[in-house]
C-alpha cells in the first residue's frame, strides 16, 4: 500500500512539473512575439533603422553616353552636360546628405550601332546598368529598410529605371513596392500610351523598343547586339499609379509610330535621336508651363517634402 501511495506522489508531482514545463514555454512564445493561442496579440518586431540613414534616396538614371562605369555616383563628372544633372544638383543644393542621398546610375551608357561599331551594345549596357541599380537600392533597403525611394531616369536610363519599376511592381524584387515614393521615366523606349501616369502632353507614339519588337532580326545590321523587347509584360503593377510617363510629341525614341513602316528608316532614326530628344530641359512642349527637368526638381521635391 505504501508503495502505491509513493507511486502515486510520483505521478502527481510529474504532472505538475510537466504543466509548469508548458505554461513557462507559452509565456517565452507570449513575450517573444508569438500568438499565446486563442485571442492572443502577437506582434512583429519593427524594423530598425539606423540613424545616419536617409530619409529618402533619390535615384537618378542618365541617357546614352551620359554616365560611365567608373563615375562617381554622388559626384558623377562624366558627362557635364547630362540632362539628369539639371535634376539631381538642384535637390543636393536643397537637402542634405542626411536627409536625401541623391544617387546617379553609373554604368556603361553606350549604345553600339552603324556609326559606332567598337561601343558596348544596348543589351550589355542596359544590363550593366539595371544590374548596379538593382545592387544600390538592396544595399540601402538592407542597411536602412524604412528610407524610400524616388526614381528618374531619361532615354536609356529611362528604360532602365522602367524594367526595375515593372520588377518591383509585379513582386518580382528584393526591394517592396511599398518602399517606392515615385518613378518618372522621360523618353522611355518601351513606353506604352495609357501604361501609367502622364503629366504633360498625351502622346500617340510608342517606344522604339515596342515599334522594332516586331521586326527586331532586321533592325541588328542597324543596331548589333540590341534586341528590341517590345512592351512590359504586365505594365507595372502595383505601382501603376506612382509611375509618371513623360515623352516629347515627335520624339523618335519615345513617340514612335506603332506601324513602323520602313523598319531600316525606323532603326536610323532611333540611332539619330532627333533633335527633340535631347530638348527635354527646354522644350515648351512636353509639360504645359514649365520644363521637364524643372516639373521633375518640383515633383521630387513634394514627394520627398510631404511622402
Amino acid at each position: 500500500m505504501r508503495k502505491t501511495i509513493i507511486v502515486i506522489a510520483a505521478i502527481v508531482v510529474l504532472v505538475i512539473i510537466g504543466v509548469s514545463a508548458i505554461q513557462w514555454v507559452n509565456n517565452t512564445s507570449d513575450d517573444e512575439g508569438g500568438t499565446g493561442g486563442p485571442g492572443g496579440t502577437g506582434t512583429s518586431a519593427a524594423p530598425e533603422q539606423p540613424e545616419w540613414c536617409p530619409a529618402v534616396e533619390f535615384i537618378a538614371a542618365p541617357g546614352t553616353w551620359e554616365s560611365a562605369a567608373n563615375d562617381d555616383p554622388v559626384n558623377p563628372t562624366a558627362n557635364p552636360a547630362s540632362f539628369m544633372l539639371s535634376v539631381t544638383r538642384p535637390l543636393q543644393e536643397r537637402y542634405s546628405a542626411d536627409e536625401v542621398k541623391v544617387w546617379t546610375l553609373p554604368y556603361t551608357a553606350q549604345f553600339r550601332n552603324i556609326n559606332a561599331q567598337n561601343e558596348m551594345s544596348y543589351d550589355q549596357s542596359r544590363t550593366e546598368g539595371l544590374s548596379r541599380m538593382t545592387g544600390e537600392m538592396v544595399s540601402t533597403h538592407n542597411e536602412c529598410p524604412l528610407t524610400q525611394f524616388v526614381i528618374a531616369g531619361f532615354s536609356q536610363g529611362a528604360v532602365i529605371a522602367g524594367d526595375l519599376a515593372a520588377q518591383i511592381g509585379s513582386g518580382q524584387a528584393a526591394v517592396p513596392a511599398d518602399s517606392i515614393r515615385g518613378v518618372a521615366l522621360v523618353a522611355d523606349g518601351r513606353r506604352e500610351p495609357g501604361v501609367g501616369q502622364f503629366p504633360g502632353n498625351f502622346v500617340s507614339g510608342v517606344g522604339a523598343e515596342v515599334a522594332l519588337q516586331p521586326l527586331s532580326l532586321l533592325v541588328q545590321p542597324i543596331v548589333p547586339g540590341a534586341t528590341m523587347r517590345g512592351p512590359r509584360v504586365g505594365g507595372f503593377g502595383e505601382l501603376n499609379d506612382r509611375v509618371f510617363d513623360i515623352c516629347a510629341p515627335d520624339d523618335s525614341i519615345c513617340d514612335a509610330p506603332a506601324n513602323v513602316g520602313n523598319a531600316l528608316d525606323r532603326a536610323m532614326a532611333m540611332v539619330a535621336a532627333n533633335g527633340i530628344h535631347a530638348q527635354y530641359a527646354t522644350n515648351p512642349n512636353v509639360i504645359p508651363g514649365t520644363t521637364t527637368n524643372a516639373w521633375l526638381v518640383n515633383w521630387a521635391e513634394n514627394l520627398i517634402d510631404n511622402g
